[in-house]
């Protein structure tokens, strides 16, 4: 194609349209560069630091889509075939898309946005474009905030900071980090035309007219552009001039904050699910927190290969966003897990509530660590079962030390009042467990008492009372006899019990 000879004519390097701008910086953008790429890797920390590429597909003849930096330095460039890739970097991780893995990552670029403004927008996979209108001046370091939680949730990024979302992307594309776009022709100038991304046909055009920056397409009259170009030219030069400022397409921040993955290998071990559930808590946390909300309880889903799941849900001792008492509730209850099949996919759900407002009572005692306090509890449950941790409580029952086990009180509340009617009668100090005895008898009544600790002679007694319950639940029937007695040689008071045939000294009288 021959190019037209009018640019000389019309004098191509006449001078610059674009004036100096007074900084301001409405909108900001959040991009990931190979977005899918790193969306696959995020999941996989021991292949991220490896030479690994995105191919179209498994086949031999799929071509490289993406790589990255190990990659690249290994010589493996986009549009190579498998083997050609292969034959440069032997040691190249080859990896495909995977939806799910992009829409979890979707989800923590977007997250990571919602903590920078409650006015965001998914522009492209990989681009969150940002609205700035009253975020202050605090712009820049709350982006650099903004790129190193992403780059904590595995996620590589850059920000870009201009007056217009467009321009915006081209900093957040031109940067390692984070660039704040403050003279907007000397930023443009030196970027290359397909920055713009040009339609195919222009592009060629104006490689042939030698036009190979944005200054040197926006130094062309713009309206001789559209009457030789038309739409297409007018759309193109106002990109290289940095585009206008527009709304944006909000999006709606979550209603629920729930997270899923499935695994292509079944998961077979702990340390790579405990990945990814960090994974995922980290993004709900973030979700929570700009919703002002606060976790009350964990839901948590295992697939297994066999068909069959395991579930279950954690009640937390206090709401709570903090990851890493989300995250130790989970830990705790996986560490002691086993499944009888690998793990092929994971659900999480937090159940969110209202930040707990409350104010303290002045005598009030509570606990000063409920999360610690409840993992501790977990683990002691893991260690000797849940039957046997709690709080003990009196069963309704005739039956003597009859307790059963009730969840500890996350604040104790403060002593009940003494009774109107004290107790009479000294107090019976009971021995645990019971001090087991032996009597001798003469003339068919008990004389003298023997047990470890102490022996004598009985000098009276008084008894027996029986009693006995649940006898309609053979593994919970009960019958015991007691007596109290004084022994002549110190004077003791004890209580004396007779319990399936064998006797038992079962406390003294104070």
């Amino acid at each position: 194609m021959r190019p037209p000879p009018w640019p000389k004519a019309l004098g191509l390097f006449r001078g610059s349209s674009l004036a100096p701008l007074t900084l301001i910086l409405v909108f900001a953008v959040l991009h990931i560069a190979d977005f899918a790429l790193h969306a696959v890797l995020r999941n996989e920390p021991d292949v991220a630091r490896r030479p690994a590429a995105l191919f179209t597909g498994a086949a031999k003849k799929s071509l490289v889509l993406a790589t990255n930096p190990a990659a690249r330095a290994a010589g493996v460039e986009p549009g190579m075939t498998a083997p050609q890739a292969v034959a440069r970097c032997p040691a190249l991780v080859i990896r495909t898309a995977q939806p799910a893995a992009e829409i979890e990552a979707r989800a923590a670029l977007l997250a990571v946005g919602f903590t920078f403004s409650p006015s965001i927008e998914a522009t492209a996979p990989g681009i969150c474009t940002i609205d700035l209108k009253g975020s202050g001046a605090a712009c820049p370091e709350r982006s650099r905030r903004a790129v190193a939680e992403l780059a904590r949730l595995g996620l590589p990024a850059t920000a870009g900071l201009a007056r217009t979302p467009l321009l915006a992307l081209y900093a957040a594309r031109a940067t390692a980090s984070v660039l704040l776009v403050a003279d907007e022709e000397n930023f443009l100038h030196p970027l290359p035309l397909a920055a713009a991304d040009p339609p195919a046909e222009l592009a060629a055009v104006f490689a042939a007219w030698g036009l190979r920056t944005l200054g040197d397409l926006t130094a062309l009259p713009r309206d001789e552009i559209v009457r030789r170009f038309g739409a297409a030219g007018l759309a193109l030069w106002q990109r290289a001039a940095g585009g206008d400022t527009r709304p944006l397409h909000p999006v709606v921040p979550p209603q629920t904050f729930a997270a899923a993955m499935e695994f292509e290998d079944g998961i077979a071990t702990l340390e790579p699910l405990l990945f990814i559930l960090r994974r995922c808590l980290d993004r709900l946390t973030l979700e929570l927190l700009a919703s002002q909300l606060v976790a009350a309880e964990l839901e948590l889903t295992l697939r297994l290969a066999d068909d069959t799941a395991h579930a279950r849900s954690f009640r937390l001792p206090e709401p709570t966003a903090d990851p890493e008492i989300l995250f130790r509730a989970l830990h705790t209850h996986l560490e002691s897990l086993q499944t009888a099949a690998s793990i092929s996919a994971v659900q999480l759900r937090l159940v969110p509530t209202r930040p707990l407002v409350r104010q303290q009572g002045l005598f009030e005692t509570g606990l000063r660590d409920p999360h610690g306090f409840a993992e501790t509890l977990a683990r002691l449950s893991a260690l000797v079962g849940s039957d046997r941790i709690g709080t003990p409580q009196p069963e309704d029952t005739h039956r003597p030390d009859a307790v059963k086990l009730r969840p500890p009180a996350a604040v104790i509340p403060p002593p009940a009042p003494p009774p109107m009617h004290p107790s009479l009668g000294p107090p019976l100090r009971r021995f645990r467990p019971p001090l087991p005895a032996r009597l001798e008898f003469s003339g068919g009544e008990p004389a003298y008492l023997w047990t470890e600790n102490f022996h004598g002679a009985l000098a009276t007694r008084r008894g027996p009372w029986p009693s006995d319950g649940d006898w309609w639940q053979r593994d919970r029937a009960w019958a015991r006899t007691e007596w109290d007695i004084a022994l002549a040689d110190d004077g003791g008071l004890y209580r004396l019990l007779l319990v399936d045939d064998a006797y038992f000294i079962e406390g003294e009288y104070d």
